[in-house]
């Protein structure tokens, strides 16, 4: 519940490997920001040696973007509401990123 849309997101580029999303949201253009997003942060984490990132929470004023770095490169993506219950898409995701990394 509160979850408008999830996307597999192919590493460093942004391509859009598979989505489900609701209308008005746009899936490019979050798939952009999450690979060039998912590229800074990981150089970032490494020159800081704290390690892979493993859950991103980013809050905007029209809604919240969460991420799971797969193993493959692979982005999991939702986009969800400003109230939505971030534990519980926090365990889908990271069972999703398992499942296809």
């Amino acid at each position: 519940r509160g979850v408008r849309g999830a996307m597999l997101v192919a590493g460093d580029d942004g391509l859009v490997v598979a989505e489900q999303l609701m209308e008005g949201i746009k899936g490019s253009a979050v798939a952009a920001l999450a690979a060039s997003l998912a590229g800074r942060l990981r150089r970032a984490m490494e020159a800081a040696g704290v390690g892979a990132s493993v859950f991103w929470h980013l809050q905007a004023d029209h809604g919240t973007l969460l991420v799971v770095p797969a193993a493959s490169g692979i982005l999991v993506v939702a986009v969800a509401e400003p109230d939505v219950n971030i534990g519980l898409v926090r365990l889908e995701l990271l069972r999703a990123a398992e499942a296809i990394g």
